[in-house]
């Protein structure tokens, strides 16, 4: 089983966020992951990265292919550097020191009683401000599946995506390893389609390779 050790993306449309996972390379891009090693969060300033050190050792030791993008969080945590013996520097920033709400409230009261009506009239502005948020949240949500169509990649007329291609398509397309499968290939039971095509020609002029001919090169 071909393991690589990827991004999976969560989160809304404009606010993005990751979790590194460790998938079995057929599985689709959104499919059950066999292990979460870490987080990343770019969105935030300085952006978060938290990686499970050990796992990642783990994994990298064992054959598990990392993608580009996992590659330079691993350089920022220094993981890949152990596992390599890269000597590029490494370092993540630090988040910066959370405010504490409750101490500069009551730093607030303390003033004048003009500062506390101050603050309870801010207190309800950020409540009708949270609300207003809060449907704007469920507005993006309703969007989400919009947005994954929309990242789906078109590969022409002679592709189809989808779990019930018509008559015709037969030939599946696994987008991750960008490898097809005829109906005569000995994994073609066992592969999830993310495209279908209607003819292996079709499938090699969007890029894909004939999954048993890249084998048999393979070995």
């Amino acid at each position: 089983m071909a393991v690589k050790i990827r991004l999976k993306r969560l989160g809304k449309i404009r606010t993005p966020h990751y979790r590194i996972v460790v998938m079995d390379s057929r599985q689709k891009r959104d499919g059950k992951a066999i292990e979460e090693i870490g987080q990343y969060h770019p969105k935030n300033d300085p952006s978060i990265i938290v990686v499970d050190s050990e796992r990642a050792q783990y994994w990298l030791g064992v054959g598990a292919q990392p993608t580009e993008a996992v590659v330079a969080l691993f350089k920022r945590s220094g993981d890949w550097q152990k596992f390599s013996g890269d000597t590029s520097p490494a370092g993540i920033d630090p988040q910066p020191e959370r405010t504490d709400k409750t101490a500069a409230f009551n730093a607030a009261l303390g003033g004048s009683a003009a500062a506390g009506d101050a603050v309870k009239t801010k207190a309800k502005k950020s409540a009708k401000t949270d609300e207003a948020k809060t449907d704007e949240a469920k507005a993006d949500d309703a969007k989400t599946d919009e947005a994954k169509a929309d990242d789906a990649k078109d590969y022409g007329e002679n592709s189809f995506r989808g779990e019930n291609p018509p008559e015709g398509f037969e030939i599946k397309g696994n987008e991750d390893s960008m490898k097809f499968h005829t109906p005569d290939s000995p994994w073609y039971g066992r592969t999830i389609a993310e495209v279908w095509f209607n003819s292996p020609e079709a499938a090699q002029a969007a890029g894909f390779v004939n999954a048993v001919a890249d084998a048999g090169t393979e070995s």
